[in-house]
């Protein structure tokens, strides 16, 4: 989502007669559009804002912006400690950007707007995208969850939707400006609702795209998987059989501590279900350990559940405390030592079920979309399966965006290996 904004914000400037400058010092502008869902991607932004102000103490009239969800959440603490950011602009007022620009010329004084909106969703803005393979499109803003520990609802704010007609124009100009894949972007990317068009009739519709590959989406909510969403998945080809599915948690009295909605079993079943529904689907997760009240025995239960789901992969965190979250007022918070070794068993984990889901896939023939050069060697390229798995194989004729049908010779760690197939 951070990426999609941030392509949004340089449409915006772009269309103002900005330019891209060829280096940070060199820049008149220069912005850090931030993440604040986690303790990392902050202490990431406060290191970054320190090589901006060296920039700055060069160059007095350089502009420095914060824009996004720490924006949001930390305005009055990025004022304070760091006086030399002249603009602070939540995730909705990235349209006042370049009126804020002008304004800073006149004005030298910091410019704040952190207003939260129920009605914006940058329906009528493009992004300006590097070219590439995927192009990632917002279709809808915000959370009505409230999972405990999550800040997204109070620096997003509440649920919206974009209109199906603004979605599909979107779409249709990513394929006319050479993307053959999209991924469909949302906080709670599967509630989409706008005037009772629900996400399963707006992929039915993007689906018919003329010229695009592949459909992606992310990131969805388990209670918001329904049954017509997988037989959508299962009747077009080019939606892919991947779904990400968070788990977050195995014991029932965490997931009911997290607010996640949904029970142990529920998520087990939901995930046999996806797995019969879509033939061959790869599901991804979220899981987060350490969570306040965490017993020994609530954390081997997400062990049991990984053994049984067997996860193709998964993002995997020790549990951040975020500011006006209801789960920073547990007072029984797990140390980070304890954290620290229980994420090292998540992984440990998942490293195995990958490599025995992917030992599935040998002796198949999988459609590749090839996407780069492998890191490995020029002569070869990776890409990957609809099912979200990276495979490398020898380059020969086949330019990047091609599909090709490629034999999966073996699995190794966190990849496949084959052999392309002549057509």
């Amino acid at each position: 989502m951070n990426v999609a904004d941030s392509e949004l914000v340089k449409g915006i400037l772009n269309n103002e007669g900005f330019l891209p400058a060829a280096t940070p010092d060199s820049a008149d502008a220069l912005f850090v559009n931030t993440c604040a869902i986690r303790e990392h991607a902050e202490e990431k932004v406060h290191s970054l804002l320190g090589n901006f102000y060296r920039f700055k103490k060069n160059r007095p009239e350089m502009v420095i912006g914060v824009l996004g969800c720490m924006a949001q959440s930390m305005k009055h603490d990025l004022l304070e400690s760091k006086p030399y950011v002249d603009i602070v602009l939540g995730p909705d007022s990235y349209r006042r950007l370049p009126r804020i620009l002008k304004r800073h010329e006149k004005d030298q004084i910091s410019q704040v707007d952190t207003t939260l909106s129920r009605f914006e969703v940058y329906e009528d803005l493009f992004p300006n995208r590097k070219k590439g393979i995927n192009a990632w499109i917002s279709i809808m803003r915000g959370c009505d969850k409230f999972c405990s520990f999550c800040i997204v609802p109070f620096t997003r704010g509440r649920e919206r939707s974009r209109s199906l007609e603004s979605i599909l124009a979107e779409v249709e100009q990513a394929v006319f400006d050479g993307f053959v894949e999209i991924t469909l972007l949302g906080q709670n990317v599967n509630s989409y609702n706008y005037k009772d068009i629900r996400f399963h009739q707006l992929l039915e519709e993007v689906a018919k795209i003329q010229g695009l590959k592949r459909i992606r989406y992310t990131s969805p909510h388990p209670q918001d998987i329904t049954n017509d969403l997988l037989i959508t998945m299962a009747n077009h080809d080019n939606i892919c059989n991947h779904v990400h599915l968070p788990l977050q948690a195995g014991s029932d009295r965490i997931l009911k501590r997290m607010n996640r909605t949904y029970s142990r079993d529920q998520f087990i079943q939901l995930a046999k279900m996806i797995r019969e529904v879509v033939p061959n689907c790869g599901i991804s997760t979220d899981i987060i350990v350490g969570f306040p009240g965490e017993t020994d025995g609530e954390f081997k239960k997400t062990l049991d559940v990984m053994e049984e789901v067997k996860f193709d992969s998964a993002f995997t965190f020790k549990y951040s405390p975020r500011r006006g979250t209801k789960a920073t007022e547990y007072e029984d918070q797990i140390i980070d030592k304890v954290k620290q070794m229980r994420l090292e068993m998540i992984i440990a984990a998942q490293k195995f079920h990958t490599l025995e889901r992917n030992q599935h896939y040998v002796d198949r023939i999988e459609s590749v979309l090839a996407e780069k050069e492998s890191k490995r060697s020029v002569n070869q390229l990776a890409g990957r399966t609809d099912s979200n798995k990276w495979v490398i194989f020898d380059k020969e004729d086949v330019q990047i965006k091609d599909m090709v049908p490629v034999h999966i010779l073996e699995a190794k760690g966190i990849s496949l290996h084959g052999q392309l197939l002549k057509k």
